[in-house]
């Protein structure tokens, strides 16, 4: 009998209306499995058990009383921990968040919560969602479940790994510069970043506020779809939130690519693309080519400088964004002489490395005399970027590229070298820069047995589009490996 921690939610979803098993039944089979992995992962900060057992009765209760909320109807989900949860501790990773529980939910909670899902926890993440590796957490690293001396990606790699291991049947996960997108291809799931403004960001804890973006982590096309259609859609409390009609998603998940432009893109298809991924996505080029896609070479050259103004553009924002932590309101306080020896000390004790070295990389790029030569500059970038694929999107519907450099690297193997792991979002960056929707797909393993992502970039407000692309390329991936530790026979370690 397969274990129900291993459906998928469009499964689950048809097994509960069938009545072939409870919510509360879903629900323990992923606590289970939580229960065996979470010893070897480090997957959640928070498992709220008497929570989500209470949210899977009343799931139970209204699918028996006649009400159906569609897909997520009693699906155990798990949330990053930057997402806020009322009555439920958030820390976005960082000990000067310790102890923090806020009175308000992130409007992304509540539109789960309306569809009857079930909340499970909240997962690990890179500190304040900077780092591209989980290890940055104030709270331990979380591991990769196809090979625990790895690296699940980052930021949102508990996420990840609650999804890929089977602790959670889909996920939230915030995307910066690749966040979502570059944990999913290391845990072998899809993961997408919808356009910027399409999911609210009130509640998410910012850390560059006109980069971030949540979307959803899942082990199927069509389930990412379900995820990213639940929680869409205009917000009021969210200045950035888009005002139009919620743009369709799933609607050509079944249309194939028959006629499709796909645009492959030069500057991510050569030197530092590890040659195993180059292979699995000029197989996949290939094999969308033989379904009557149209494929050409295109050229983005301001990507060639997209890192450099990400870590400027991130680094400023996060600079204004964090300056609300000082100790006074929420969270750690560690005692000083004066107000200001608080807030220093605070703010010292509380704040990792790679969140002080970013706050002191963006007020630098921000002081009097630097403001022109490179935020500024950074942010020429950015426009010449957007501009480049506006034009590009004249002549391709989409354009496709390798997720990541890499698949899941060591633990430990690139956090003494800040440069080598900024390279582990050379792929991702730019969609994030451009505010367009991308997403990622696996395709295959690499020698070691590590998953494989395929990127999918559209034009903004066409998630349509790629996920109609995204569905084709499952389809022909074939993709349905599970990492050896997706079981609940596993002894704790």
């Amino acid at each position: 009998m397969t274990d129900l921690a291993d459906l998928s939610i469009a499964e689950a979803g048809a097994g509960l209306r069938r009545g072939d098993f409870s919510s509360v039944e879903l629900t323990d089979a992923a606590l289970t499995r939580a229960g065996v992995t979470e010893s070897h992962l480090h997957a959640y900060l928070t498992l709220d058990q008497h929570g989500a057992r209470a949210a899977a009765t009343a799931a139970d209760q209204a699918l028996a009383a006649g009400e159906d909320h569609g897909p997520l109807h009693g699906i155990p989900l798990a949330v990053k921990d930057n997402m806020v949860t009322r009555g439920m501790e958030t820390t976005a990773g960082s000990k000067i968040l310790s102890g923090y529980v806020p009175p308000y939910n992130a409007t992304v909670v509540d539109r789960l919560s309306a569809k009857r899902a079930v909340i499970l926890g909240k997962t690990n993440l890179d500190e304040f969602a900077m780092g591209s590796s989980t290890e940055n957490s104030a709270y331990g690293p979380t591991r990769n479940p196809w090979d625990t001396d790895r690296v699940p990606g980052g930021s949102s790699g508990g996420s990840a790994a609650a999804v890929s291991v089977g602790s959670a049947l889909g996920a939230l996960g915030s995307d910066t510069g690749g966040s979502i997108r570059q944990p999913a291809a290391m845990c072998g799931l899809v993961g997408v970043k919808p356009t910027y403004g399409v999911v609210s960001r009130y509640g998410l804890i910012a850390f560059a506020s006109s980069l971030d973006q949540i979307g959803p982590f899942a082990r199927s096309v069509g389930d990412a779809a379900s995820l990213l259609e639940a929680v869409a859609g205009y917000d009021p409390r969210d200045a950035t939130s888009y005002r139009g009609d919620t743009p369709e998603i799933s609607t050509l998940l079944d249309s194939g690519v028959a006629g499709m432009r796909i645009g492959v893109l030069a500057e991510l298809s050569g030197d530092g693309i590890d040659p195993q991924i180059q292979d699995a996505c000029r197989r996949m080029y290939d094999a969308l080519a033989d379904a009557g896609a149209e494929l050409k070479e295109v050229s983005l050259p301001a990507t060639e400088y997209a890192l450099s103004a990400y870590y400027l553009i991130a680094p400023a924002e996060a600079s204004a964004n964090l300056a609300r932590f000082d100790g006074v309101r929420y969270g750690l306080r560690v005692d000083g002489e004066t107000t200001e020896e608080m807030m220093a000390a605070s703010r010292a004790e509380g704040f990792g490395p790679e969140v002080a070295r970013r706050i002191l990389l963006g007020t630098y790029a921000l002081s009097a005399g630097y403001y022109d030569a490179f935020y500024g500059q950074a942010q020429k970038v950015r426009t010449l970027l957007r501009n480049e694929f506006a034009a590009t999107y004249e002549e391709v519907d989409v354009i496709v590229s390798p997720t990541s450099p890499t698949t899941a690297f060591a633990i430990g193997e690139k956090t003494a070298d800040p440069l080598s792991m900024y390279f582990a979002d050379v792929c991702t960056i730019a969609s994030n820069l451009a505010g367009d929707p991308s997403g990622s797909v696996p395709v295959g393993l690499d020698a070691e047995g590590l998953p494989i992502g395929f990127q999918i970039m559209a034009p903004a407000l066409h998630e349509a589009q790629l996920f109609r692309l995204a569905a084709e390329v499952e389809r022909l991936a074939r993709f349905d490996a599970r990492p050896a530790l997706a079981t609940s026979e596993v002894k704790p370690a």
